[in-house]
């Protein structure tokens, strides 16, 4: 009340007969008046007056006193005809508050309580629903994005005729390609920060792949080819000897693969410059290794040497 009592005294000690000051005055009478209704309301009202004050709040979109009254008749009304809407109508207090981790608890709750409502089907809904507004943005944890597809799912398989069916593939479909930017930003990660090294290097082709296997049909496909065809390249440039033979072959393989599905892709310029020199780095390392192999023939066998022949030590008698 201290707040209403300031905005009254603003209004009041503001230019006499001004327009403003009366409508400002105005207005918090209405609060006053209003505020006290429902508080009386609440601590003499009955059950059922409380109820029915509670519905016409939720008509007038007022959800935040709905609410309040809706959740203090909730125990009260366990095992009444009223019991069921008000924990209805509860839950979408709370849904049209934005409080949507909240609401689907409480359309869940209601669902299980009240399978058999002609409103069950409504709030298993806004139960995924719910779940749906409630999830993270693309660079965020994106744990919630898939329970909401799980919620999402799960509403299809219980009522495969629904008319919410619709929606829900279509919302699955937007929360994929949250999972699927997710798994794209992720992927140019690993290639962005590598600096040569190897094992961001190797986690960049991995996670590429990965990507593929799971949105086979990206948009973001043909970026992610050229760039594992780049990372393994520096991959490949950038190990021990030992390992670069293998490495320019995949580096060889990726390109074809890219080439293979983009034959006119506006990366192969810049995809074959890598190529052509990881062929010529093929053939480098086939020269140096067919060399050692060259070498090591023209030496002796050592097995192949005579063995050492050793006379043995004459033994003499003691005393002769």
């Amino acid at each position: 009340m201290d707040g209403v009592a300031f905005f009254i005294n603003f209004a009041v000690n503001m230019r006499k007969n001004s327009p403003a000051s009366y409508f400002l005055l105005f207005i918090a009478i209405l609060v006053v008046t209003s505020c006290s209704k429902f508080s009386k309301l609440q601590k003499t009202g009955t059950d059922q007056q409380k109820y029915d004050a509670a519905m016409a709040y939720y008509k007038k979109a007022d959800y935040y006193r709905a609410g309040l009254l809706f959740e203090e008749l909730i125990p009260l009304l366990k095992g009444s005809t009223e019991s069921e809407l008000a924990q209805f109508y509860y839950a979408y207090s709370q849904y049209h508050q934005s409080q949507y981790n909240t609401s689907q608890f409480l359309f869940k709750k209601f669902y299980d309580t009240y399978a058999r409502s002609d409103y069950a089907q409504e709030a298993l809904y806004m139960h995924a629903f719910s779940l749906y507004k409630d999830s993270s943005p693309y660079n965020l944890d994106q744990t919630s994005t898939f329970t909401a597809i799980s919620a999402m799912q799960d509403f299809i398989n219980t009522y495969p005729d629904s008319p919410f069916r619709e929606e829900c593939t279509r919302y699955i479909l937007e929360l994929r390609s949250k999972l699927e930017r997710k798994a794209y930003e992720r992927a140019r990660l690993y290639h962005k920060i590598s600096d040569f090294n190897p094992m961001s290097l190797k986690s960049a082709v991995i996670s590429i792949e990965n990507f593929r296997k799971d949105f086979p049909d990206s948009q973001y496909n043909e970026e992610l080819a050229f760039l594992k065809v780049e990372s393994q390249y520096n991959l490949a440039a950038n190990s021990f000897s030992d390992k670069q033979k293998e490495r320019f072959q995949d580096v060889v393989k990726f390109y074809q693969e890219l080439v293979d599905k983009y034959p006119t892709g506006k990366y192969n310029r810049d995809a074959e410059k890598m190529y052509d020199d990881s062929q010529k780095q093929i053939e480098t390392i086939a020269k140096v290794e067919a060399e050692r192999q060259k070498l090591k023939e023209s030496q002796p066998d050592p097995a192949t040497k005579p063995a050492k022949v050793t006379t043995p030590a004459v033994s003499t008698p003691n005393g002769q």
